[in-house]
């Protein structure tokens, strides 16, 4: 990498706040920041068509995910776990659904680890474009290589990580890493990534791509130190090979269980208020009775006076979601907070 200028890294504080530093570089504003972001995901979900999405809508200065506008320069997708051939058909089916050739997004399958001429492939990408909006390495496991000898795991994952960030701030152009999670779950969407604190502490934002049981088809969250903590709905087609982030907060798309769940318990036990459902279901009470008070709205519940519910009336149940194919159970955490 190429020695560096020398940053001032000391002030007083009244010269720390005298001083005008510039705004942060975003290639997809509010979601990918200047610095170093990871991008989590379970197998075969969609993180290939998403940052593949990304970097093509990046290099034509075209709407991101559909819906973010951003600003036009090159792109490096490393597709390190494709072949040509597979990155070819891709493309192609983008294109072939609405999708533009992006000449400013350069496509590469082999890129040695960062300890073995990796670094320096990326550096000699970046000289020759100085411009650039992004460099997505898809996967991290390709290029982070072997661990130093006699690290602990968390400062090897901290090391590994670190390598690219420095990057990063060198050139001031965002990286994002694409990686796994882990096979089980977990409350903190952070503590799904694969590895230790150390690979989610050396980042700059790490954001996490999950199936959803609704109207999405997944739900991003992301948290870092330049970006707002959200999480978006995104839905994804196919055909097209695009993902796309949906209007509104996620919790709107995430319908299916609770919904359900409710539905059976009142057709067994008419005339219960909210709270009693809850205590029977282990449920939220505040998720409960927004949930009820919108089911009633749509027809899917009746509501009575006192704060009773009931199955609906015979002729409005075709609105009803059926619940026939779902057994009864104690909702995910996930179920816990979602809301019609």
């Amino acid at each position: 990498m190429p020695e560096a200028p020398a940053r001032k890294t000391r002030w007083t504080d009244a010269e720390l706040m005298a001083v005008d530093f510039p705004e942060p570089r975003w290639a997809v504003p509010g979601l990918l920041c200047e610095g170093l972001n990871l991008l989590a995901g379970a197998p075969k979900l969609g993180k290939s068509w998403l940052s593949l999405g990304l970097g093509a809508a990046i290099a034509n200065g075209e709407p991101a995910l559909g819906a973010i506008d951003v600003e036009r320069g090159p792109v490096l997708y490393c597709a390190l776990e494709d072949t040509g051939r597979r990155l070819q058909r891709r493309r192609r089916q983008m294109l072939a659904h609405g999708g533009r050739p992006a000449p400013l997004l350069t496509l590469e399958t082999a890129c040695p680890t960062m300890s073995h001429g990796g670094e320096a492939l990326l550096c000699e990408w970046l000289d020759a474009n100085p411009h650039a909006r992004l460099v997505i390495i898809d996967t991290f496991a390709k290029m982070r290589g072997s661990d130093p000898h006699g690290m602990s795991q968390y400062a090897a994952d901290y090391y590994a990580a670190a390598r690219f960030k420095a990057l990063a701030d060198h050139y001031n152009v965002p990286f994002l890493l694409i990686h796994h999670v882990r096979k089980q779950g977990a409350d903190d969407f952070q503590d799904m990534v694969s590895g230790t604190n150390g690979l989610t502490g050396a980042v700059d934002a790490t954001l996490v791509l999950k199936r959803s049981r609704g109207q999405a088809d997944g739900v991003l969250h992301i948290t870092g130190r330049d970006v707002e903590e959200a999480e978006y709905a995104m839905s994804f087609d196919s055909t097209a090979g695009t993902w796309t982030k949906l209007d509104g907060p996620a919790t709107d798309y995430q319908l299916g269980d609770t919904r359900t769940t409710i539905l059976r318990f009142v057709r067994e036990h008419p005339g219960m208020k909210p709270a009693q459902i809850a205590e029977a279901l282990d449920l939220n009470p505040g998720t409960v009775r927004q949930t009820c008070k919108r089911m009633a709205d749509k027809g899917q519940l009746h509501a009575a006076p006192g704060g009773t519910y009931h199955p609906p009336p015979a002729s409005d149940r075709d609105t009803t979601p059926e619940p026939s194919h779902l057994s009864l159970r104690h909702p995910t955490a996930t179920d816990h907070g979602e809301l019609p």
